[in-house]
């Protein structure tokens, strides 16, 4: 069977709109265009109605009830106002805010911007499985302390954290739990009351739903309050103010729908091909290292550091038939090392050669075995051309060369 190129393997920066939420979508751009906060005529009647189903198939994937969603532009703009707002809410109360090394920049972005304000953060350093447990959350927990920000799932690295018992911490305490659930949505069971969450980031494009929606979880019960970081015209009960996305919204709850459906039977089949992909790998090259626990991943992430290659070469040789990264779409932009692996403990050397495949809906065996081959090919021909490689091929210890910098 012929594969057509090039595969698209970087699902965690975005995913395709599913053709199924595209169809749901298609007639508020033409037929229900109204404004969902008119009042006073039809049109805008029926966005409003449209608008209150994807707000209810949102809950219903995160178990929350359809009062809890506040619709938003997108993730980013979920976890600003989950962390700025609860923090600025609760200022007289403390202002110390437990967090990890290894969030997403949208979490560490907001919680260096609180440090400018005068506030406290702890940053936990994850374990070398890239996982933080409820024991360091309860250790790192002050009289003072008002929030914990913790992932469900690493964008880069596909760690699942223990949230469940992370929320017992948290609950016990009296201290507001913020979870960015973007990446764990839809590929692993994420219940917002099993897990004691209080505050959850969601975002459209990450489960075949469209770019510029997301949501934001906020608990009524027992009920949270945050101060808005956009002030406007009251839309979302006061916390998002706004005109809403009715496209958007529409989008995003028709791929929640479909992912809480499908969820079972596609996160066997990713886990399928991403061990698939391993042991492929594996078997035709030597010293690849997987990245984080195999044990506590999301089914379609494999980052791997094929050692004795760069990163960038590595992905410029096959960019034109394989759609992958090196690191978190956010700060790909940049050559240095991942902050994630980093944090890991894993050395510069292997962070650069780091690569990260994200397995989706559409991708196939075909696909996954195409390439496995091409990677295979391509880190065997550029370790010939690294005199390290030649070293080590030859039983040279490296760690006993001195070297002599340019």
């Amino acid at each position: 069977m012929t594969v057509q190129t090039p595969i698209y393997l970087d699902n965690h920066a975005t995913t395709a709109v599913d053709p199924r939420v595209l169809a749901e979508m298609l007639p508020t751009f033409t037929k229900v265009y109204g404004n969902a906060a008119s009042r006073n005529h039809s049109f805008g009647w029926e966005a409003e109605a449209l608008v209150e189903k994807a707000r209810a198939q949102v809950a219903s994937l995160i178990g929350a009830s359809a009062k809890e969603i506040v619709l938003t532009s997108g993730a980013t703009e979920s976890s600003n106002l989950a962390i700025k707002g609860a923090a600025h809410f609760l200022k007289d109360k403390g202002r110390h805010i437990v967090t990890s090394r290894i969030e997403h920049k949208a979490t560490l972005d907001s919680c260096r911007a609180l440090e400018v304000e005068g506030f406290e953060v702890t940053y936990l350093t994850p374990d070398r499985e890239g996982l933080h447990s409820a024991e360091q959350v309860a250790a790192a927990l002050r009289p003072d302390t008002i929030l914990v920000s913790l992932m469900a799932a690493n964008n880069e690295i596909g760690t699942l954290n223990p949230i469940d018992d992370i929320g017992r911490v948290t609950r016990a305490r009296g201290v507001l739990f913020h979870c960015d659930a973007v990446q764990a949505l839809g590929k692993v069971p994420f219940d917002v009351e099993r897990a004691n969450v209080d505050l959850a980031s969601i975002s459209g494009h990450k489960i075949y739903g469209p770019k510029g929606v997301g949501a934001l979880y906020v608990r009524r019960k027992p009920r949270v309050r945050l101060t808005p970081i956009i002030d406007g015209g009251g839309h979302e009960r006061g916390m998002r103010s706004g005109t809403l996305n009715v496209p958007g919204i529409v989008g995003l709850g028709a791929a929640c729908e479909l992912a809480q459906r499908e969820l079972p039977e596609e996160s066997r089949r990713l886990t399928a091909l991403r061990d698939r992909l391993l042991a492929k790998l594996r078997a035709a090259v030597p010293e690849v290292h997987v990245n984080g626990s195999l044990e506590h991943r999301l089914p379609g992430n494999l980052n791997v550091s094929f050692a004795y290659v760069e990163g960038e070469a590595l992905l410029m040789s096959i960019n034109k038939q394989v759609a992958c990264s090196s690191g978190s779409a956010c700060t790909s932009a940049s050559l240095e090392p991942s902050y994630v692996l980093r944090a890991l403990g894993v050395g510069d050397d292997l962070a650069h050669s780091s690569i990260r495949f994200g397995i989706g809906r559409f991708n196939t065996e075909e696909e996954i075995d195409h390439v496995a081959a091409l990677m295979a090919a391509s880190v065997t021909r550029l370790r010939a051309m690294s005199p390290l490689w030649e070293m080590v091929q030859e039983g040279v210890d490296l760690k006993s060369v001195h070297w002599t910098p340019h």
